[in-house]
Formats: structure tokens, sequence, C-alpha cells
């Protein structure tokens, strides 16, 4: 599980699959409302709470990403509440939205991120993917269910860069699109042809 605060009132938090299966906990479970996943969703918010120090109570918005083979991430957002609002100490109203992604999209700080990746994926016989380049990072979007081995993948694509949360819509709109199809057969033909 990794935690990360992206601004005074909100929080990513990433689990893997292997997160999941550690906790007894499917994807599923968070669609049942079940008890295990509301005692995980509790530590979770513990946890983020004493790592970057700020009292998480009253309404959550929480936003799940799942990522199929690569686990899930949520964004976490603390309702500011208003003065004449009275809530109890340690109250907690969560409103739950699951958006599901058929790509893989991870983003990496430089181009030769992504050419050195590109040697291990070509190993692997990944080809296709689309590119991506907005505020100086780069974005390589796959989809999932082309990949033979997406475990093999996903951890590869974890060395060398981090998920997005960007969507692949947010990046058409406001990204500039390097290379639109087979991008690691065009990286390779430029980057890496011997």
């Amino acid at each position: 599980m990794r935690i990360e605060r992206l601004n005074y009132n909100k929080i990513k938090i990433f689990l893997t699959s292997d997160d999941l299966m550690e906790r007894g906990l499917t994807k599923e479970d968070i669609w049942k409302d079940s008890l295990k996943w509301h005692q995980l969703f509790h530590d979770m918010l513990e946890e983020a709470s004493d790592e970057f120090g700020v009292k998480i109570e009253g309404s959550v918005a929480v936003e799940i990403f799942s990522m199929h083979a690569q686990g899930m991430i949520m964004i976490v957002t603390m309702e500011e509440e208003e003065e004449e609002q009275s809530l109890q100490d340690g109250f907690i109203d969560m409103a739950v939205t699951a958006n599901n992604n058929e790509n893989i999209l991870f983003e990496f700080e430089s181009f030769e991120d992504i050419i050195q990746l590109t040697k291990h994926l070509r190993n692997l016989n990944v080809l296709g993917g689309k590119l991506y380049n907005w505020n100086q990072k780069y974005f390589l979007s796959l989809k999932e269910d082309s990949l033979h081995q997406p475990d093999s993948v996903i951890a590869i694509l974890s060395e060398f860069g981090d998920v997005s949360l960007r969507g692949i819509p947010w990046l058409e709109e406001y990204g500039q699109n390097v290379i639109n199809d087979h991008a690691i057969e065009t990286i390779i033909e430029y980057f890496l042809a011997k």
C-alpha cells in the first residue's frame, strides 16, 4: 500500500492486488459493502492521518479507480465543513464512486525511462500502446487485454514509472499525443534498432 498527499484535503492510496489478498479482500468486496472493507478503509485513513498529521473526520468522498491486474487507486477527499454544521468526533460519512479502466496507464519522469522500459517490454513481446506527454512527463497506455503476462508487465512498468491518476481522455484533451498507436514498436524502431 502506498499513500500520497495530493493537497491539503486530498490523499491518494494505491493498493496492489497483493495488498488486497494479504488482507483477505477482493475488489468485489468493495461493492458488497463488507465489514472487512470498512475495517481496511478505516485502517488506511488512520495510517494517512498519522503519516500526514491531518485529522480525518466528517464527510469524505472516495473515488475508486480499478486497474484490473494492477490493483486499485483510491482518491480520498475530505469535504470542508461549514461552521454551523456540527459533527460528532470521529464521524466519517463516506460516498464512494468507482471507475473501471481497461487500460494500464503509467507515467514516467523522462523519455529515457520510456526507452529503457521498452527494452524490457520487447523481451516480453509486448507491443502496441500510446504515448502522451504533459507537463514534462510521459504517459504510456497499454490495453490490459492485449498483454500475455500482465503481472510481469506491470512489475516492469513499476520499475521505471508510477501508476498514473490521469485518464486517457484527460491526456488527449490537455496533453500531447506523441505516438498514437504502436508506441513500443515505434520506439524500438527509432531508438533501439540494431
